[in-house]
C-alpha cells in the first residue's frame, strides 16, 4: 500500500527563490502546491519586478507548469490594503518609517496563506527566503540567519510566532544565490536570471512610496517648519511623511551644504537636520512590540548583538527590559540613523533571538539642542 505524500503549499512570487523552492521540495518527496498572492488590483501593479502583479502571477504559472504542480492565485488585496498599506500609511503619518514586509511577511504569508494552506490539507508551508528554522528540545521552534549571510532574510521574520514557524519551511536557506540559480537552470526554468522581487511591492517609480500611500487614502498633509540643530527656522515643507530619520536627498531646503533629517516632531510637523554625520549618531534606542523566540523573557539584561535595518552589519549591545515588550538598548558603539518605526532585530550568533520595533533613538550627548527636543517629546 503506497502512503499519500505529504502536501506542502508554496507562496509563488513568479522569482527563482521560490521556484527553487518548490523543486527542493519535489526532490524530498512532498505533493506541492504553488499559490502565488494577489496583493494589488491588476491595473496598480508595476511591471517586470513585482512579486505579486500580474507579471508575477505569469512567471509563477510557467514556473509551476514546468515543475509539473497545481497553481492558484490566493486573493488578499482586502486585507494587505488594510493590514499593510493601512499601516503604512499611519506610520508615514506620524514621522516614522514603516517596514511593510516584516508586516507582510507576518499577516499575508504566514497569516492567510498559512489559513489556505491548511484548507487545502497542506500540512506546512515553504517560502523563498534565506533563512533557517532551528528547534529546541521542548520542540519550539526559531530562526537562524541563512545560510548565505549576505543573502539572509531573517530580519524580515522576526515577527513570526514559534507556532507558525513550526509549520514553515525554507528550502533555499541552506544555499547561496549562485547555488539557486544554477539550480534554476539546471532544470530549466525560464525565471533562473530573473532580478530580485524583494521590496518590489512597495516600490514605484516616480512619486515616491509614502506620497503614493497619501493620496491612496485621501489623507491630508502635514506641513511644518524644518529647524537647524541650533533651533533656528529654516523654511517649510510640506509633509512629514516625506522624510525619514538620515534622509539627506529630496530635503527642499537650501543650506549651501550636506544636510540630513536628524528628527521629525510628529506634533508640531517640525523637521531638525543636522549637518553633520556625528549629529545623526544614537547611542542606543528604546523598542516597543517587542517579542523573543527560544528565550525567557524574563530578564533584566541580555548581552548580544542587535541589527537595526536590512543588511545593516549587527553590532553589538546590552538589551535591559523593564517591562515585558519594551527594551532598551545600548549600542557597544554608536550607530547612524536609527530611525523611529524600523525593526529592530537581537542575536546571538546565527541564532534569531527576537526583535521589535523602534519608538526612538538615544541620541549622543554631543548632538546639541535635536536632543533635547526629542527627550521633551517622551
Amino acid at each position: 500500500m503506497t502512503l499519500p505524500k505529504r502536501r506542502i503549499v508554496v507562496a509563488m512570487s513568479g522569482g527563482v527563490d521560490s521556484s527553487v523552492a518548490a523543486f527542493l521540495l519535489l526532490e524530498q518527496g512532498f505533493e506541492v502546491i504553488g499559490v502565488t498572492l494577489q496583493l494589488h488590483a491588476c491595473h496598480e501593479s508595476a511591471p517586470g519586478r513585482s512579486c505579486c502583479g500580474t507579471d508575477a502571477v505569469a512567471q509563477a504559472r510557467a514556473a509551476a507548469g514546468c515543475l509539473g504542480i497545481h497553481h492558484y492565485v490566493l486573493d488578499c488585496r482586502q486585507v494587505f490594503e488594510q493590514t499593510v498599506l493601512l499601516r503604512s500609511w499611519e506610520e508615514y503619518s506620524r514621522g516614522r518609517t514603516p517596514n511593510p514586509c516584516v508586516i507582510c511577511n507576518e499577516h499575508i504569508k504566514f497569516g492567510m496563506l498559512f489559513d489556505y494552506a491548511k484548507s487545502l490539507g497542506a500540512e506546512k508551508i515553504a517560502t523563498g527566503h534565506y533563512a533557517r528554522i532551528g528547534v529546541r528540545k521542548n520542540g519550539e521552534a526559531f530562526l537562524l540567519r541563512g545560510a548565505h549571510i549576505r543573502k539572509d532574510q531573517s530580519y524580515f521574520l522576526f515577527s513570526i510566532r514559534s507556532k507558525r514557524l513550526s509549520a514553515a519551511l525554507f528550502p533555499v536557506g541552506r544555499h547561496t544565490k549562485d547555488a539557486v540559480r544554477s539550480i534554476a537552470r539546471r532544470i530549466g526554468l525560464r525565471n533562473a536570471d530573473r532580478q530580485e522581487s524583494q521590496d518590489a511591492c512597495f516600490s514605484t517609480k516616480g512619486t515616491a512610496y509614502p506620497e503614493i500611500l497619501r493620496q491612496r487614502f485621501n489623507e491630508a498633509m502635514k506641513p511644518g517648519p524644518f529647524f537647524d540643530e541650533e533651533g533656528r527656522f529654516l523654511g517649510m515643507h510640506e509633509g512629514i511623511h516625506r522624510f525619514t530619520v538620515g534622509q539627506r536627498r529630496g530635503l527642499g531646503v537650501p543650506l549651501g551644504s550636506a544636510a540630513w533629517v536628524k528628527s521629525i516632531d510628529p506634533k508640531s510637523g517640525a523637521v531638525f537636520l543636522t549637518t553633520t554625520k556625528e549629529g545623526l549618531t544614537a547611542q542606543g534606542l528604546i523598542a516597543t512590540g517587542v517579542r523573543w523566540h527560544a528565550l525567557a523573557q524574563r530578564f533584566k539584561r541580555l548581552r548580544c548583538s542587535v541589527q537595526v535595518r536590512y543588511n545593516q552589519a549587527p553590532v553589538l549591545a546590552t538589551v535591559e527590559q523593564d517591562e515585558p515588550g519594551t527594551v532598551r538598548v545600548l549600542f557597544e558603539r554608536p550607530l547612524m540613523a536609527v530611525s523611529p518605526g524600523q525593526a529592530a532585530v537581537f542575536y546571538c550568533g546565527d541564532r534569531l533571538l527576537g526583535g521589535g520595533w523602534i519608538d526612538r533613538g538615544i541620541h549622543c550627548a554631543s548632538s546639541g539642542p535635536a536632543k533635547v527636543q526629542n527627550e521633551s517629546n517622551r
